[in-house]
């Protein structure tokens, strides 16, 4: 597969070096090089985006600034010289985030990362279920879900503005889901990682609506949660 990719960068000398690695990546498509992020933006009105080599600190607008403005944007590869965005960064679920200088062994790292993510995502036609409610079927995207959370014989599933109960397991709900964004993080409660917003303690926050960890399955969860994202000093 060839995934389409877009460098926006201040510096010219940095656009040209991260040109080059692109270059050297054979499932990698360069289809724009901009200077900053209001021209990135123009560009994404034209054509169709795969991923994003994104700069922070950028005239008129910082990247971090555009891709929160943005209501679906490319998956995203930060490259920048601060490490102070980082957090933010995970928060917008980015695929990684390099610290100029790259070197090409890092950026390879964060290609491969950016495939494996567009491996696993799931066909748009298969990206929802049907559930009855109230004598009828209700279509649910998967990536409107919340969480899901058990109880006895019935499974609550919780989006931005609704929750449904269904007659069902656990188990089975997930079953049919079939996405590795979804992690079990206690025997009742199941979440949709790219939901996360926070996480506070044993509480998993995702906006308003909170889950909590259970004991033994907290480690787990979180290695699934944060998948190598989390930055350490």
């Amino acid at each position: 597969m060839k995934i389409r990719c877009v460098i926006t960068d201040d510096e010219p000398v940095a656009r040209k070096g991260i040109a080059s690695y692109v270059e050297k990546v054979d499932f990698l498509e360069l289809v724009g090089v901009c200077e900053d992020a209001v021209s990135l933006n123009n560009l994404l009105l034209q054509q169709p985006v795969d991923l994003l080599l994104l700069d922070i600190e950028m005239p008129y607008m910082t990247g971090l600034e555009l891709l929160s403005s943005i209501p679906r944007p490319p998956k995203v590869i930060f490259i920048t010289a601060y490490e102070q965005y980082a957090i933010k960064g995970f928060e917008l679920q980015v695929l990684d985030y390099l610290l100029k200088p790259v070197s090409f062994e890092r950026f390879l790292k964060a290609a491969n990362r950016a495939l494996e993510s567009f491996r696993q995502t799931i066909p748009p036609d298969s990206a929802y279920i049907f559930i009855k409610s109230n004598d009828k079927l209700v279509k649910i995207f998967w990536e409107d879900i919340l969480y899901l959370e058990a109880m006895e014989n019935y499974v609550n599933i919780y989006t931005d503005n609704a929750r449904h109960m269904i007659h069902a397991t656990l188990k089975s709900v997930v079953e049919s889901i079939n996405s590795h964004e979804f992690v079990q993080i206690h025997k009742s409660y199941v979440v949709n990682t790219a939901k996360i917003t926070g996480i506070d303690g044993n509480i998993v926050e995702m906006g308003k609506a909170t889950a909590p960890f259970s004991r033994g399955m907290k480690e787990a969860a979180m290695e699934k949660i944060l998948r190598n994202r989390l930055l350490k000093k």
